[in-house]
């Protein structure tokens, strides 16, 4: 069944924020166009990089206005999804790449009452969530490897996120499309064409000389009239 496709979700990525005024940052985006705030976990095993853990986003969560969505870059995330789910996580996304065990994880999450997630990276094809797929909430979509902020979008992702709706469509699946890396103001109205419903921004939203409140605004503005003169689509939320 088709419907008017509604506007995507906008979640800045706090890896680009600054990290020594985390409460000012969270506070000043408790009334912007951001609709999530995103939490990148990184261990230095998985990805080759370290960025924050479980005090950071407790800290974080005490001003968050927002649901704070939180994506686990970490081998044997299994053994953490409580801690994450108690220190203020909304929703937990794990790698596909990290998860020999990946329906167990995703039902973890699940009683855990929170939004199950699973990222593929740039080279991990759409196809490995088949059997999985119908029991997700998210499906997280790198368009750039993994570890650092700041990389340059991956042009594929397009036609990936394509594969992945209809997959998605297939299976019956409500799950929303989330996209991180690299998304700018460039790309972003293709991105939800494409089927996105998630837009990550980092160094766009915190680097804009503007600032993130109205780097935010002025996307929303943009994809709202996007969404306005273009074809409808499947609307999820």
């Amino acid at each position: 069944m088709m419907h008017p496709r509604r506007a995507p979700l906008l979640a800045p990525s706090f890896l680009a924020a600054d990290l020594a005024n985390l409460q000012a940052e969270t506070e000043r985006l408790a009334t912007s166009a951001a609709d999530w705030l995103h939490f990148d976990v990184m261990d230095g095993r998985f990805v080759p990089n370290i960025s924050f853990g479980l005090p950071v986003l407790q800290a974080v969560a005490r001003y968050a206005q927002q649901p704070i969505d939180v994506h686990l870059m970490i081998e044997d995330p299994q053994n953490y999804l409580a801690a994450f789910r108690d220190a203020g996580a909304a929703g937990l996304t794990v790698h596909h790449e990290a998860c020999p065990h990946l329906h167990r994880v995703v039902q973890q999450i699940k009683q855990l009452g929170c939004r199950a997630g699973v990222a593929l990276n740039p080279a991990t094809p759409v196809a490995v969530l088949a059997d999985i797929a119908a029991d997700l909430d998210v499906v997280l979509v790198m368009s750039v490897n993994p570890g650092f902020g700041g990389q340059a979008f991956i042009p594929h992702t397009l036609a990936k996120i394509a594969a992945l709706k209809e997959l998605l469509l297939d299976t019956g699946s409500d799950a929303l499309i989330e996209v991180d890396g690299g998304v700018n103001a460039g790309n972003a109205g293709a991105l939800v064409q494409a089927g996105a419903d998630v837009l990550v921004a980092g160094n766009f939203v915190f680097s804009a000389p503007e600032g993130p409140v109205a780097t935010l605004a002025a996307l929303r503005a943009q994809l709202d009239e996007a969404l306005a003169e273009g074809p409808a689509g499947r609307g999820r939320q």
